[in-house]
């Protein structure tokens, strides 16, 4: 009975490092491009410590990484590769890519985005116009709970590759967003966009900042091992941990995927006897741990 789970998450992220703090906060979640939830003073600010752990990856390491690699069969070498070079090259000198641009922004939706639309959503957007389709979209929980997020399959050669592509959490989503990370099981989380651009919070802070001190969103808390801050961009090692159990979901989450697990009331009755085992080591754990404080620890107000 699996009753926690740890999941390691790295983030790379493009962070602007002079503005930390929050000076005017906008109610209206409902933004557009230059109207953002939050402004930003630019005055006095710090970067935070760089590293907090061994080192993740040196810059050298990074270095030596190759942006592409061609597969073995690949007809892109030697004169094949100056070839595109110049065609590339033609095209961009020649804004060809520019009237290739305008093309696709005048292709039709392939979709609707009823979904997002709908009033009580509202307030889950960042911006008006940027809204997942309804086919496309990622639903959160069994409610089937909206957040503004698409998942997007690439096909390459052979392999099909997975991703989600996810507004910057606003205040009021962080919750949902860490919930589907969890129901996705995604390691890895890409930050794309800066914290802030022009004084306006393009993305609200949703990781922990400090080691040993963990951040709730909802059921799980999120803890900060480790943090690397790099030339242009920074990475956080973070553990996920589920808070909350469910018995019951688990044992349907079972049995959706094999019939007749847990085929007696005395099984499922067992599943909780097991759990209350383990609360009941954890607390006698904490007990055999404890140590009386010294009053002289605490302020007396």
């Amino acid at each position: 009975m699996r009753l926690q789970v740890n999941r390691k998450q790295i983030m790379s992220k493009l962070l602007d490092h002079s503005c930390k703090d929050i000076r005017k906060p906008q109610s209206d979640g409902w933004s557009s491009e230059d109207d953002d939830d939050d402004v930003f003073s630019t005055k006095g600010q710090e970067m935070a410590s760089s590293q907090t752990g061994p080192p993740i990856v040196s810059e050298e390491e990074l270095a030596s990484l190759a942006l592409i690699t061609p597969a073995k069969a690949s007809q892109y070498s030697g004169s094949r590769v100056k070839a595109l070079i110049q065609i590339l090259q033609h095209q961009l000198d020649q804004y060809e890519l520019v009237k290739e641009f305008m093309a696709l922004e005048h292709l039709k939706p392939s979709d609707n985005c009823l979904v997002g639309k709908a009033p009580e959503n509202r307030d889950k957007n960042r911006y008006r116009d940027i809204l997942p389709y309804d086919k496309t979209r990622v639903v959160v929980g069994e409610n089937q709970d909206y957040i503004n997020a698409s998942y997007i399959r690439m096909q390459v050669g052979d392999e099909e590759f997975f991703y989600i592509s996810c507004q910057g959490p606003l205040p009021s989503t962080v919750q949902t967003f860490w919930q589907m990370i969890w129901e996705n099981r995604s390691d890895v989380v890409s930050m794309m966009t800066q914290e802030v651009e022009r004084g306006r919070i393009k993305c609200h802070k949703y990781w922990p900042e400090k080691l040993g001190v963990p951040l709730d969103v909802g059921r799980y808390q999120l803890h900060l091992e480790n943090q690397q801050y790099l030339e242009y961009f920074h990475i956080k090692i973070i553990r996920m941990v589920e808070s909350e159990i469910n018995v019951s979901n688990i044992v349907k989450e079972m049995r959706l995927q094999r019939h007749g697990m847990i085929q007696t009331k005395e099984q499922y009755l067992f599943c909780y006897k097991v759990w209350l085992e383990v609360l009941q080591g954890i607390l006698e754990l904490h007990s055999s741990q404890w140590q009386p404080e010294d009053p002289r620890d605490h302020k007396v107000v």
